[in-house]
């Protein structure tokens, strides 16, 4: 039997509306800049507003079969349940750390100086951002099909030995390909756009670092205010990307563990839940904070209130 904990639910619950609605609303926001004010839009909206989806997809899947098992409810998914849900899951979040890692790189390139030898890469942006896309995307959906091939529903609540297991599903039975070679392939693949993340990173914060140094130098306000919300987008950036790696690697260390464990927990199972879906909620909060999508919004929005206003006036 299913071990039920109706407070957890509840938490599990209060997260999944605070990121579905957050995405959510970050995607609407995006989306109306998109069609109602394109002259604002820019390449990299395109980024967040990937990135939002894979995240809201990722909150979704991998919590609302926590949520059903947290209340008792058995049989909630069968082989091809099972076989679908883990299989969006684990694609929405290797496109999450694809996404977060192209944002990253994407950032470090737009704030190179006029006189770097990278600066050539600024044009070339717009369409290797989209073939990124379609690497990224290629590369997950490749990668975990091994998932629809060995995933299965439960038939024994009480799983031991090693191998991935959910509340639902479980893995035990690679086929003809070893477990580690399996973890092997996602570690590389985690790790190197994790690495190349942190590299971007610390590329932007020297060059906030330099831009800072001059600017103590250059007494020129003018200066300062149109360099200015170009710095806060970065550091919203790299706040994101320190927030995507603190969690990962907490969560890359608990899976792990987890996954070698001779008997499975429900409490590390059920942290372990809660720690996949930290950044996909977070996330849009953080892209929020300073967001000129948002001050566009309630700028026009504004404005149409007063035309409103003046309309009814002169009527």
């Amino acid at each position: 039997m299913l071990q039920r904990d109706p407070a957890f639910g509840g938490f599990l619950i209060s997260q999944l509306c605070v990121g579905v609605l957050g995405n959510s609303l970050f995607l609407v926001l995006y989306v109306y800049t998109f069609l109602v004010q394109p002259r604002f839009k820019k390449p990299i909206d395109v980024i967040f507003m990937h990135l939002t989806l894979v995240n809201m997809l990722t909150i979704i899947f991998i919590l609302v079969p926590a949520i059903v098992s947290s209340f008792g409810v058995s049989q909630f998914l069968n082989n091809a349940g099972c076989k679908v849900v883990l299989y969006i899951f684990r694609v929405t979040r290797g496109l999450s750390i694809c996404t977060t890692c192209i944002l990253s790189t994407f950032q470090s390139i737009i704030i190179t100086p006029s006189n770097s030898q990278w600066v050539w890469l600024k044009s070339k942006l717009s369409t290797w951002t989209f073939y990124f896309f379609l690497f990224s995307w290629f590369i997950n959906l490749i990668i975990y099909v091994r998932v629809i091939e060995t995933v299965m529903a439960k038939t024994n609540y009480t799983h031991a030995g090693c191998g991935y297991s959910q509340a639902y599903c479980e893995v035990t039975e690679f086929g003809n390909i070893k477990p580690e070679f399996f973890l092997s392939v996602i570690l590389i693949r985690d790790h190197f756009f994790v690495v190349l993340m942190m590299w971007t990173s610390l590329y932007m914060v020297i060059l906030l670092y330099r831009h800072r140094k001059r600017a103590q130098h250059v007494h020129s306000t003018r200066l300062s205010s149109q360099s200015s919300p170009e710095r806060k987008a970065t550091q919203n950036i790299l706040l994101l990307v320190s927030c995507f790696v603190f969690f990962f690697w907490v969560n890359d260390f608990v899976t792990l563990y987890e996954f070698y464990m001779p008997e499975k927990m429900t409490r590390l199972r059920g942290l372990n839940t809660v720690l996949t879906t930290c950044y996909p909620t977070i996330s849009p909060f953080l892209l929020m904070k300073n967001s000129k999508v948002i001050s566009q919004f309630t700028s026009s929005q504004s404005l149409l209130r007063i035309t409103g206003f003046q309309r009814a006036l002169r009527d």
